[in-house]
């Protein structure tokens, strides 16, 4: 039975539609994007496509947001990239922060951690909330755009993307729902349906890496416990022997909780109500709330691994989220990966779309993202096999560490889960490079607070470039690209710190990225680095700079 209600948020389940036919049964509209999955990725991907005036259709099999917590930590690079499309401020009020994490051996502690943060900052580290909340806070932000602009993005629930066919303007494909099939045209096909994609199944792609044999379940409970926000992982608990245990706390008293199966065990066997009630009710006695009422929500079992596919492009379709690649939720970087996937994806496709790039722009997504991934996985891979040992040395290491964590901390260091944190696109295609700067080439430029207040980000171009310019950055004041595109800020030296207290430009990319910087740049120097960022022989000139 489909879910109609989770503590306070409430379904909305959405009927299946045809468009307006043909006689030949193709969609009368001509679409510039359609958009496989309708999942936080998809819907990002959408979102940010319509804030750039590129319209989009949403193909989604299911008929509402997801069930279940699913990918609940958002981390402070995504909250940066979520800000820049409007819906942050949702997540915010609505999620938990936190900052800390604590892990046992046994019963003991051995091992806490601390995610930077202070006081200045816009957003915490790391916020816990339920997927579903996030579908949904998506959708208000695209119902808020539909209604200022009808169609940018048409999402067609309760339908399926049963096949397509490419050809050199686009794509052709067959859509199906309880009311029929048709087919539509659209220049782009983005694939972010998920793990199981159709859009890489019916290429004939695979995902290429690393798979673990581990498997966890996730059980979702709701719960009313006084225990703060903090990430709880326990090692060898002797109410489960041989299992690693994960605990978290999200919103509306929905308690988390994630155990690793023993090899032998049926994940459906694990799953029946009974071995449910029967683990957590001994899990939340062990740790002292076992006097609590709890009602089950929702359960599900995932197997970690590492995967990803050579390329994200491949012709006129382009792959985003777990379509694209499969990463351990061991430091949270499973759907914090797919947000940067479609951040550094939508400016590139609406500025090809809109003829501001050439299509070699979406090559080096492809480029950047699986530069990314990798180092992605290194992390994610030594989580793993901490968290779920693969073979009986690791299991011996493991045990050695965490017998010496909690009086040895060089050896505690071990145990850290290792938290996603930004990437730095060090061998990406469109970066210029000169001399070194206190920003490397490729990094996102971390957000400061502001002398009056504010923050730098609030002073970015949120669809296009961003030039800043600390002191006396240049050398003269010809005009220095296309307003539509690249938007000046100037900044005292000390408006962001020690660290940058020097005369320099900086030309950040709509993901926040550096792609170029110098002591004091020509209009021509900057003119030439847009370019190269745009892949583009020359820069657009019409238009004029704006600045602030």
């Amino acid at each position: 039975m489909p879910m109609e209600k989770i503590g306070p948020f409430e379904y909305r389940r959405f009927a299946p539609a045809l468009p307006e036919l043909t006689a030949e049964g193709l969609d009368r509209r001509d679409h510039q994007v359609l958009i496989a999955g309708g999942g936080p990725v998809g819907l990002l991907t959408a979102l940010g496509l319509a804030r750039w005036g590129v319209a989009s259709v949403v193909i989604e099999a299911d008929d509402s947001v997801c069930e279940g917590s699913r990918a609940a930590c958002i981390s402070r690079r995504s909250l940066e990239i979520l800000e820049r499309h409007g819906v942050a401020e949702a997540l915010l009020q609505k999620g938990l922060a936190w900052t800390r994490g604590r892990s046992y051996w046994g019963q003991q502690q051995v091992f806490v951690f601390d995610m930077p943060s202070s006081p200045g900052e816009k957003f915490p580290p790391m916020i816990n909330l339920e997927q579903y909340y996030i579908e949904q806070f998506l959708l208000d932000e695209i119902a808020r755009i539909n209604t200022a602009s009808p169609g940018m993005v048409d999402i067609r629930w309760a339908s399926r993307l049963s096949s397509f066919q490419q050809h050199e303007q686009g794509v052709r494909a067959q859509v199906e729902n309880a009311l029929g099939s048709y087919a539509l045209d659209a220049r782009w096909l983005v694939a972010c349906d998920g793990g199981q994609s159709t859009v890489r199944n019916q290429l004939g792609l695979e995902l290429k890496g690393v798979g673990y044999q581990g498997r966890y379940a996730i059980v979702d409970i709701e719960l009313e416990s006084s225990y703060p926000t903090e990430r709880r992982a326990w090692f060898d608990p002797p109410w489960a022997k041989g299992s690693t245990i994960l605990m978290h706390r999200q919103p509306d008293n929905i308690w988390r909780i994630d155990f690793q199966l023993a090899a032998q065990q049926d994940a459906e066997a694990v799953l029946r109500p009974e071995n449910v009630r029967r683990f957590v009710q001994t899990h939340l006695d062990a740790i002292g709330e076992g006097h609590l009422h709890w009602t089950p929500v929702w359960t599900s079992i995932y197997r970690a691994g590492a995967m990803t596919l050579d390329s994200y492009r491949h012709g006129r379709i382009l792959f985003a989220g777990n379509s694209a690649h499969a990463m351990p939720i061991f430091g949270v970087r499973g759907l914090n990966s797919g947000f940067d996937d479609a951040d550094n994806l939508i400016w590139k496709l609406a500025s090809v779309i809109q003829g501001h790039a050439g299509q070699a722009l979406l090559d080096s997504y492809s480029d950047e993202r699986i530069e990314a991934f990798h180092v992605n996985a290194a992390s994610a891979m030594r989580s793993t096999e901490f968290m779920s040992p693969p073979h009986r040395g690791f299991e011996l290491m493991r045990e050695a560490a965490l017998s010496l964590a909690g009086h040895h901390p060089g050896i505690a260091r071990l145990v850290n889960p290792r938290q996603t944190s930004a990437i730095t696109y060090r061998q990406s295609s469109l970066s210029t490079h000169g001399e070194a700067g206190a920003v490397a080439l490729g990094a996102p430029l971390a957000d400061a607070c502001l002398p009056d207040g504010g923050h730098l980000s609030d002073r970015l171009n949120t669809a296009g470039f961003s030039l800043l310019v600390l002191g006396d950055g240049t050398r003269d004041e010809a005009p220095l690209a296309d307003g539509r595109l690249c938007r000046t800020v100037r900044l005292p030296l000390a408006a962001l710190g020690a660290d940058l207290a020097r005369p320099a430009t900086y030309l950040l990319r709509p993901d926040g990225h550096v792609c170029a910087h110098w002591p004091q740049p020509s209009a021509g120097e900057i003119e030439a680095a847009l370019a190269r960022a745009t892949c583009r022989a020359t820069s657009p000139t019409e238009g004029n700079h704006h600045e602030l």
